[in-house]
């Protein structure tokens, strides 16, 4: 006959023996393992979910940090096709001014009565003429009468030139604008190479009077014209030349000025081109005028031009009013001669003009010209089409970055929330 068996079934406060038929010995039962095991399971499901949660956190920061570099792909191509277009710009305008083809010179002129015809170099001369008790007047005289000689006169040998003389302008309206805005004193200024010329040209004696029997004074006298008034002289080895670098593979050394911007970054509407690389210099003046060398693009037009800038309308030069420092002149008459300062009013035309070079483009070469500038226009608008579509997918980039965002942004919430409520559970 078998005993009773006991077993002791342990409550977590007391323990009490219970009596089951048919055992053969008392067995202690915990009631707690059972609780453990609940706690080991809750355990067990929180690092689940937080494993979950981790890497929901990774992925979501992964498609963040993929969009941010999209965006920032497609901003790079934007600035990129930006300096390409940037540099075509310039490219076009600087094409527009050497092949004199700018549409805003071939289609507008001044609105002041006729235009006159474009003029040569022997009517510079007959202009000059004109005023014949000038010392321009009185050196075109000498150097009518004694032509090959005048150059090894005293007073006359360091002489380069009269201004009018030394330049030539492809388009008439140009040369008119360019007479006003310099003035018929400057015009008519005799330009000598070194300071030993200009001394040549005028003696004094010891009271500071002019001698009048001496230097272009003399020269004057003995043709019959005296020297009447002050006159001009420019010395080209004072000026400070240009600090700068020249245009590439340009035959006529044009200075390579960089263009106006406005506060936005883009070229003003309507500039043209500097007045300094629109007038043509003989290829003798080019170089080695100087003692230093240097020709008179870059030390005598530098100086009375600077960075003067062409435009085509009023309109678009006042527009263009918050990059111009040097001055600047419009095609239909608007003249600012430096910041701030403007000329109003109906214009006067000057009687003495540059003339037109007597060698025009070539045939071949102006077509040349055109096929390149028609490239340069096609790169231009195939640039415009690439930012275009850029500028496209960079919005779509930022709109789907700004979802990504808001939803990594519901997930810290919504994790914050689940954190809180697990903590108040245990």
């Amino acid at each position: 006959m078998m005993r009773d068996q006991v077993l002791f079934v342990q409550h977590p406060y007391h323990t009490n023996p219970v009596s089951i038929q048919g055992s053969s010995a008392l067995v202690p039962v915990d009631l707690n393992e059972n609780h453990v095991d609940s706690h080991n399971d809750a355990q067990n499901g929180g690092y689940q979910q937080a494993e979950s949660l981790f890497r929901r956190s990774q992925k979501l920061e992964a498609d963040l940090h993929m969009l941010g570099m999209k965006i920032k792909q497609h901003e790079d191509n934007l600035n990129n096709l930006n300096a390409q277009k940037s540099k075509l710009d310039n490219s076009i305008l600087h094409l527009q001014v050497t092949s004199g083809k700018s549409e805003s010179s071939n289609t507008l002129t001044i609105d002041n009565g006729d235009s006159p015809l474009p003029i040569s170099k022997e009517e510079v001369n007959k202009q000059i003429l004109q005023h014949e008790k000038s010392a321009a007047g009185i050196l075109c005289q000498i150097k009518t009468r004694f032509k090959a000689q005048a150059s090894h006169l005293t007073p006359t040998k360091d002489v380069v030139g009269i201004v009018a003389t030394l330049g030539q302008v492809e388009d008439d309206n140009l040369s008119r604008l360019f007479s006003e805005y310099l003035g018929l004193d400057t015009m008519l200024a005799l330009v000598c190479r070194t300071i030993e010329g200009i001394k040549a040209l005028e003696m004094h004696d010891k009271d500071g009077i002019v001698n009048k029997s001496s230097g272009l004074h003399g020269l004057g006298a003995s043709i019959g014209r005296a020297l009447d008034g002050r006159f001009l002289v420019i010395c080209l080895e004072s000026l400070r030349p240009y600090p700068g670098t020249y245009m590439a593979d340009d035959a006529q050394r044009k200075l390579d000025i960089l263009n106006p911007r406005l506060p936005n970054g883009s070229c003003p509407p309507g500039f043209i081109g500097f007045a300094v690389n629109m007038i043509n210099i003989d290829s003798s003046n080019l170089f080695g005028v100087t003692p230093s060398g240097y020709g008179l693009r870059e030390t005598l037009f530098y100086n009375l031009f600077s960075r003067t800038q062409v435009y085509k309308t009023r309109a678009d030069m006042v527009q263009a009013l918050p990059c111009i420092s040097d001055g600047a002149l419009s095609l239909d008459g608007g003249m600012i001669r430096s910041c701030g300062v403007f000329y109003m009013g109906n214009r006067v035309d000057i009687d003495v003009r540059f003339p037109r070079p007597e060698i025009s483009m070539g045939i071949d070469n102006s077509l040349k010209l055109e096929m390149q500038l028609k490239d340069l226009k096609s790169q231009k608008e195939n640039i415009l089409e690439d930012l275009k579509r850029e500028q496209t997918l960079l919005d779509v980039a930022k709109v789907n970055f700004q979802k990504k965002k808001n939803e990594y942004i519901r997930f810290l919430a919504e994790s914050s929330a689940n954190a809180t409520t697990q903590v108040g559970r245990f």
